[in-house]
Parts: structure tokens; C-alpha cells; sequence
């Protein structure tokens, strides 16, 4: 696509996701076991603090298409534990979902017109 000026891209409003998840569980109320909103902390603090104890997320990092501005920052120098700790990376809101659910929900997330990937899975945590 077109390239933006980074001052532009840097101050893009926050995308607002409550419509779509209140109608999501609305429609999937026993699919949706935990949700998370993607904010500083990245995924790798925001995603563990809703999963209970003996629960970790398994993330498949690189199975969603990233923004161009987070290559633009490693290029800067941030390296990647960093760059996972401190932005969303392209992912602002996660349902974590039973794996029986995931395509439904899937599903009618896009008929809402979101954009939607499966990006890893909840697994016991290491002891």
C-alpha cells in the first residue's frame, strides 16, 4: 500500500472494539472463556493476567500479518523481547475461545467486518 508519513501513522486513534465483543458474547456466551485488550504491556504481559493459574498462552508469533511501523521500530533498534513486551503488534483485542467455538466466532466476527486470526492456543504452564 500507499506509504504514510510516521507522524501519521503514530497518531491513528484507537480502534474501539465494544460493539463487536458485546455482540460476540452475546452470540457465543459459553464460547468466550477470557478476553483481553491489547494495550502497553503487549501480549506477553496482557494475555497471561486473564488466564487462571497452571494456564499460559502459546502464542504463534508471526502467524498475523504486522503493521509496517513495528518493522520500521526494530529497524530503530528495539529487539523483539522488547517489541513483544511493549506493543500490540498489530493485535489490539483477543477472545480466547473454545477450540470447538473458534470457527463460529471466527465467523461472525467477520460478518461484523473485523478482521480476525487464530493466533496460538492456551496450554498448561510450564511448573
Amino acid at each position: 500500500g500507499m506509504e504514510r508519513p510516521l507522524g501519521q501513522v503514530m497518531l491513528e486513534p484507537t480502534r474501539i472494539y465494544v460493539t463487536a465483543v458485546l455482540e460476540t458474547l452475546k452470540a457465543h456466551p459459553s464460547a468466550i472463556h477470557a478476553m483481553a485488550h491489547i494495550t502497553g504491556g503487549g501480549l506477553v504481559e496482557n494475555l497471561p493476567r486473564v488466564l487462571p493459574d497452571g494456564l499460559a498462552p502459546d502464542v504463534a508469533w508471526g502467524s498475523w500479518p504486522e503493521p509496517a511501523i513495528f518493522g520500521a521500530v526494530r529497524r530503530a533498534g528495539v529487539d523483539e523481547v522488547e517489541m513483544r513486551r511493549t506493543f500490540n503488534l498489530g493485535i489490539g483485542f483477543v477472545f480466547l475461545v473454545a477450540a470447538d467455538d473458534a470457527e463460529a466466532v471466527k465467523a461472525g466476527l467477520e460478518a461484523r467486518g473485523e478482521t480476525v486470526w487464530s493466533m496460538g492456543r492456551v496450554v498448561e504452564a510450564a511448573p
